[in-house]
């Protein structure tokens, strides 16, 4: 690995067997998280001293939960989607060429590297008529997707170090590159044809914004599940992934 200093930033060139090696170990521990906040105060039970969230709304039987990481908030949503299976809801989450549809402000989301079959490098960009939180931001993020031995999928996305996102992709111009510091699905099987879905997401949208927009953003999150929940619901039932 070599580092080629720049004007305003870093970048490092990695080999792509050394970026596997990365984003693997990586999305390992991202993959326990995301399963252990799945897992925590399940559908109404009673809240764990040490868990942390503390659920702030209800809407269309969507639970959306907080719990404070350092400076900024973890966010979480659950909730039931009748008749689709859990394979069915990773196809539509994960069609990234798709996106838009159930997230107006993203602008472009793109595959820039395969590392595996379920390992990839991908761009999101959002532009300037995007909310605040993600105005002229974008995400040079890694996603991997796993099947557990009980049926549950896991699909882990985060964003690499900064000086590695500079070395596999220039920024754009104008755009501040932000931070997705731990998000993803977990989605298992509920009942005959059902699933149980969970979301979680920790942004640090990087440059200047009020406090009280980065920690707001279950209010985005109440969007884009109410436009992916209609998505799903409206796409026939496909074949396992």
């Amino acid at each position: 690995m070599s580092s080629s200093p720049s004007n305003c930033s870093r970048s490092w060139s990695i080999s792509e067997d050394s970026l596997r090696r990365y984003v693997f170990h990586a999305s390992e521990n991202c993959i326990q998280e995301l399963l252990s906040a799945s897992d925590s105060n399940r559908c109404g039970e009673s809240t764990s001293v040490n868990d942390g969230w503390k659920v702030v709304g209800v809407e269309n039987g969507v639970e959306i939960s907080k719990r404070r990481s350092g400076s900024l908030h973890t966010f979480r949503s659950r909730w039931a989607l009748k008749s689709v299976s859990p394979q069915q809801f990773i196809t539509v989450a994960n069609a990234i060429d798709a996106a838009k549809e159930w997230d107006a402000d993203l602008v472009e989301g793109k595959y820039i590297k395969d590392l595996e079959e379920n390992l990839n490098i991908i761009r999101l960009r959002f532009g300037e008529r995007s909310k605040p939180l993600f105005r002229n931001r974008e995400f040079i993020v890694y996603e991997r997707r796993e099947a557990m031995d009980d049926g549950t999928l896991v699909v882990a996305v985060a964003s690499l170090p900064k000086e590695i996102a500079a070395g596999l992709h220039p920024k754009h111009n104008n755009s501040i590159r932000g931070l997705l510091l731990q998000s993803g699905w977990v989605v298992e099987k509920h009942g005959h044809d059902s699933c149980f879905v969970t979301y979680i997401a920790q942004l640090d949208p990087a440059g200047w914004l009020p406090k009280c927009f980065v920690n707001r953003f279950n209010t985005k999150l109440v969007m884009i599940i109410e436009n992916l929940k209609k998505q799903v619901l409206a796409c026939p039932t496909r074949a396992p992934i």
